[in-house]
């Protein structure tokens, strides 16, 4: 599995570069917290002709423990697209270092009284 680390993936954010960050999550928790940039799909067979094989595209989900990138990696990589990328961390390491997310729930205060 091609992986990328955070601080590769926020200098790719950085700089703009072509290619395309894949939130792997269920469509509830993409509108919640994201990394910025990100994109979504809501079915995977009918995105794959929008995807072009050249470019990078990197997958992720919630947290290292998180399978659902590892899937859609497998899945990528098996149509063809060659240029996949893992971050394995999700959002719970982009947030732990302190990098901005987008999202209905970025900056909301939970239940326990910590910020969401």
């Amino acid at each position: 599995m091609n992986l990328i680390s955070r601080e590769e993936l926020k200098a790719l954010l950085e700089g703009g570069g072509d290619f395309k960050l894949v939130n792997c999550l269920e469509a509830w928790m993409f509108r919640a917290k994201r990394i910025p940039a990100s994109i979504h799909f809501e079915s995977f067979r009918p995105t794959l002709p929008s995807l072009d094989p050249q470019t990078v595209i990197i997958v992720y989900c919630s947290n290292p423990g998180c399978t659902a990138s590892e899937l859609v990696y497998q899945r990528l990589i098996n149509y063809g697209f060659k240029n996949t990328r893992r971050y394995a961390g999700g959002v719970a390491d982009w947030e732990d270092a302190g990098y901005p997310l987008e999202g209905e729930r970025v900056g909301r205060i939970g239940s326990e009284g910590k910020v969401s």
